[in-house]
């Protein structure tokens, strides 16, 4: 498989009342985290622009490029960006592996009815691995190994999501973890699928998976 960097240019959008109400709504709760100092508990939480996050989503769904509607979070936090592609209309999962703000991200989305969905779990799974690389994070696949002759099935797979269901990954790196998401995603992600990623400057990019015709 390779990857194709998409051409995609969010654009600014009207935020609909319930996403509004929502933001508002996490906003003191992330007031509160902060003024708890949780985020000494929690050090690697970092939020992104809501609204930028909104409308890069937006755009996608309205660009007929989606083939489907299941949304997956790497690394959700608060669980914000999950819960707007739910409002979006997608079937909506997040990924985290700290399980205080899986119990947080849930909570939000429960008091507010929003049908979003959280997986206390890594974003690696099993099998895969990172190592410190040249310049940042190196992705290491499972090795494909047999028992008794016969190949054990290596396929990625989170607990209650197949990452191949994905339509729509999206995930805000750290920095120098760019090109490890993309690496990740071109291992787990299924034909077609498209990986949006938040920058710290509130830009984003869009890539999609797709074969690699050479073979």
């Amino acid at each position: 498989m390779s990857l194709e960097q998409l051409n995609v240019i969010s654009r600014p959008c009207e935020i609909p009342d319930e996403v509004t109400a929502m933001l508002a709504e996490a906003e003191q709760r992330c007031d509160a985290f902060f003024e708890a100092g949780l985020d000494r508990r929690y050090p690697r939480y970092l939020p992104s622009n809501p609204e930028k996050v909104f409308a890069a989503i937006a755009t996608l769904k309205e660009s007929g490029i989606l083939r489907g509607d299941v949304f997956c979070e790497w690394g959700s936090g608060f669980g914000i960006a999950t819960c707007m592609a739910s409002l979006l209309g997608f079937k909506a999962y997040g990924i985290e592996i700290e399980d205080g703000l899986v119990k947080l991200s849930t909570e939000l989305a429960q008091d507010l009815s929003i049908p979003a969905e959280y997986l206390c779990t890594s974003y690696l799974p099993e099998g895969y691995e990172e190592c410190e690389g040249i310049g940042g994070k190196d992705l290491l696949p499972p090795q494909a190994t047999t028992s008794g002759g016969a190949i054990i099935d290596t396929t990625p797979l989170y607990d209650g999501l197949d990452p191949g269901e994905v339509d729509l990954f999206f995930v805000y790196p750290w920095p120098g973890q760019e090109e490890f998401m993309m690496d990740l995603f071109d291992e787990i992600a299924s034909e077609d699928a498209i990986l949006l990623i938040y920058q710290a400057d509130g830009e984003t990019t869009v890539h999609r998976q797709s074969f690699n015709d050479e073979n």
